[in-house]
């Protein structure tokens, strides 16, 4: 679901952008697009390896995984909430 917003705001901040000529829109809308291959990339290798964890290997290294999932994903928040701030910008 979140790809999909991701995507619709991406689609939506180059129409924008196209119809008021103001590059602010483009701005945004790569800020936003950017958590697609950041996830991919950035944060698959820590995902992939939490899902092979099992239970019972659970421990002082899967918690350590998952601090740095937290962190890696406090970034996609960063992403989205600059995109957001670009496209009040480029409101005024």
């Amino acid at each position: 679901m979140q790809a999909n917003l991701a995507a619709a705001s991406g689609v939506f901040g180059v129409i924008a952008a196209w119809l008021t000529s103001d590059w602010r829109w483009i701005f945004g809308a790569a800020l936003i697009l950017a958590n697609w291959p950041y996830t991919l990339f950035g944060m698959m290798p820590t995902n992939r390896k939490l899902k092979d964890t099992t239970e019972a290997d659970a421990g002082a290294t899967s918690r350590g995984l998952l601090q740095t999932w937290g962190r890696l994903h406090a970034v996609r928040t960063v992403f989205g909430v600059a995109a957001t701030t670009a496209y009040i910008w480029a409101l005024n």
